[in-house]
């Protein structure tokens, strides 16, 4: 029996969902599970690593019932996973403590002892100015250290959900290029482990707690244990393929593979992924990151920490139920909103001036203004936002030619059409909406041998559904009012300094 399916499995913060592509990257069904996250202190996020296991298994076999495929179908799986969700294991693999995600910050006063130390190492954050975030992979580690000595000392291993679920799938301990390259801040190209770093957070044990495997993406990490095969009512041996963080792995099922590209994927907040062909360093930008998503090349980010909820906050006030009516009388309004400029940082700013006590505002209200108006500026303010990070990243010599957008914003051509039009950039629509569960299809089949590496893959599975080509005449009208919002942040900036001092 021909084996020409793929499973793609996306672990996210609410649950884990599965997906069966055939070999050209059409989806045939989804299935998902969700699993609790526990809240039991402020800045506090704690997860079950045994929920991730069990939710695993009921939604791989769910997908493959509604596929309608058999097992004997699949060639290969790959799993992609939230990152910085960080787990100690004992020497069985069981988790020693529940898995401090993603979303748990508690160990902001361990970012900072890691700032202090001002090693090379940070140069990936602003180029060394900081800050580090307490979402990452070796400040929480520290955090175990500092205040759970006996967790620390108990856990042969520390390592992502990622690991743990492969180790769980094939028996095999490794970690992703991915993971490691961009959030805990290793450098295959140069030093590889901090140890410097390490050293001077008097932490150098980690290095050994740490999987010593690394694996690229797209690389056989092994086959699916029998017990493995029985719980995701799978074959044994079945290849399980490398896959790393979400959103990065998402940037493949977008088909972001080209220096050049750059993901803007959209949501409650908005991340900008590029790849360069050069590694660069600067204030405003995080990264690069060598070979975290290709062998060569490097990785770009930047990121908005308040977008589309912005957006949902003012539909909400409005008293909608969905966006049809607010898109349709905003699409009357000039460009400028009638000189109304929105600071989208309602819960911070993430890039590029890394400011998280940055606060929203509106600027130039009238009497005149209505809901339109502000909902249009709303959607302005977050596209000047978009483009400040792109700025960044020209300042720091990478020059985005187009940007491949996923996630809800999609639905909204008006936000569609701001963007491009701020940005004087081509948007490009991919057609399957999924891009996560679609870029580990495409490892999967990288891994298990059907195409020969990740940019063959995607010229065949990632199909374009479309391209929103900018206005150069808006473009120019834009210009002031982009200027305007530069400056609201500087000027609002120095009112919060004076109040606070």
């Amino acid at each position: 029996m021909s084996k020409k399916y793929l499973l793609g499995v996306d672990g996210g913060t609410e649950g884990i969902r599965a997906g069966i592509f055939d070999i050209s990257g059409t989806p045939l069904a989804f299935a998902s599970t969700s699993y609790p996250t526990q809240f039991p202190a402020p800045s506090w996020a704690e997860q079950d690593p045994n929920d991730w296991w069990d939710a695993l298994g009921k939604s791989v076999r769910k997908a493959i019932s509604d596929s309608g495929i058999s097992v004997d179908q699949i060639a290969a799986m790959a799993v992609d996973t939230t990152c910085c969700s960080v787990v100690p294991l004992d020497d069985s693999g069981n988790p020693v403590r529940p898995a401090l995600i993603w979303m748990d910050v508690r160990s902001a006063e361990q970012a900072e002892q890691m700032v202090a130390t001002e090693d090379d190492a940070l140069r990936i954050n602003s180029n060394g100015s900081g800050p580090v975030s307490a979402e990452w992979m070796i400040p929480k580690a520290l955090w175990i250290k500092q205040n759970e000595p006996e967790n620390f000392d108990r856990a042969v291993t520390i390592c992502e959900y990622q690991d743990y679920i492969n180790l769980h799938l094939t028996g095999r301990l490794g970690a992703s290029i991915n993971n490691v390259s961009t959030r805990w801040h290793c450098d295959y190209s140069r030093e590889g482990v901090p140890k410097s770093l390490l050293e001077k957070l008097d932490l150098g044990e980690l290095a050994e707690k740490w999987p010593q495997d690394v694996f690229r993406l797209g690389e056989l990490v092994g086959g699916l244990t029998p017990r493995a095969a029985g719980h995701l009512g799978l074959t044994p041996d079945l290849p399980v393929v490398q896959g790393g963080a979400d959103a990065q792995i998402g940037m493949i099922g977008l088909g972001v593979v080209k220096p050049g590209n750059l993901a803007l994927i959209t949501g409650s907040s908005h991340l900008h992924l590029g790849l360069s062909e050069k590694p660069f360093h600067g204030t405003g930008i995080w990264g690069t990151y060598a070979d975290a998503l290709l062998p060569g090349l490097h990785t770009v980010e930047g990121g908005q920490t308040s977008t589309g909820s912005v957006i949902n906050w003012l539909k909400n006030l409005f008293g909608e139920s969905d966006y049809e009516a607010l898109n349709r009388d905003a699409s009357k309004l000039p460009p400028g909103s009638e000189n109304l400029i929105v600071q989208e940082h309602f819960q911070g700013n993430r890039t590029p001036h890394t400011d998280p006590k940055s606060r929203g505002a509106f600027h130039g209200l009238t009497l005149k203004h209505g809901r339109e108006h502000l909902f249009r500026a709303a959607i302005e303010g977050v596209a000047f936002g978009s483009e400040l990070i792109l700025e960044s990243m020209r300042t720091n010599g990478f020059f985005p030619e187009s940007i491949v957008v996923s996630g809800g914003a999609t639905r909204s051509e008006l936000w569609l059409q701001i963007h491009s039009d701020v940005s004087n950039l081509p948007l490009t629509l991919t057609k399957n909406p999924d891009a996560p569960l679609l870029g580990c299809a495409i490892l999967a089949a990288v891994g298990a041998g059907i195409y020969e590496d990740i940019p063959t893959a995607v010229e065949q599975m990632v199909q374009i559904d479309r391209v929103i080509e900018p206005n150069s005449q808006v473009h120019a009208e834009y210009q002031p009012f982009y200027e305007a919002y530069k400056a609201s942040y500087v000027g609002l900036r120095n009112i919060r300094n004076n109040l606070e001092n």
